[in-house]
């Protein structure tokens, strides 16, 4: 593993191919790592239907949709992303995220962020298991 650790961290100065990534890939709720900033590390994840109530008490979160419609949930309001647009959960912040039909985002967080907070859910992939593709 820590070679293609080592390749893909070498590999980081060529474009990368959003497209071409999500085809790697079928899975929902199971965000793939294909870059890291700053301790930051964007991933893609393919989702549909229903999540699960959680909050990142030290971490924003960031929600950024590359195809189809996100709806996140929040305690007090509800805001839908089309395509294109992006959204910050800040730090703390109870949210729900919700597609009707399959939807492809693009996170951004810090490395280290859980998936679902101190939520436990069966869907949580721990960061360890998530992959860099």
């Amino acid at each position: 593993m820590h070679g293609l650790f080592y390749f893909i961290k070498m590999n980081q100065n060529k474009p990368v191919s959003i497209q071409q990534k999500f085809s790697l890939f079928n899975d929902q709720w199971s965000p793939k790592i294909i870059a890291e900033s700053n301790d930051q590390l964007i991933k893609l994840a393919k989702i549909e239907g229903e999540f699960v109530w959680h909050n990142h008490p030290h971490e924003d979160e960031v929600f950024f949709i590359i195809k189809g419609k996100l709806l996140l949930k929040f305690r007090d309001k509800e805001i839908e992303l089309k395509e294109g647009e992006l959204y910050v959960v800040p730090k703390g912040v109870d949210h729900f995220p919700v597609a009707e039909e399959e939807c492809w985002v693009m996170l951004i967080e810090p490395k280290g962020t859980r998936h679902t907070g101190e939520t436990d859910f069966e869907r949580s992939v721990d960061e360890k298991d998530q992959k860099w593709i």
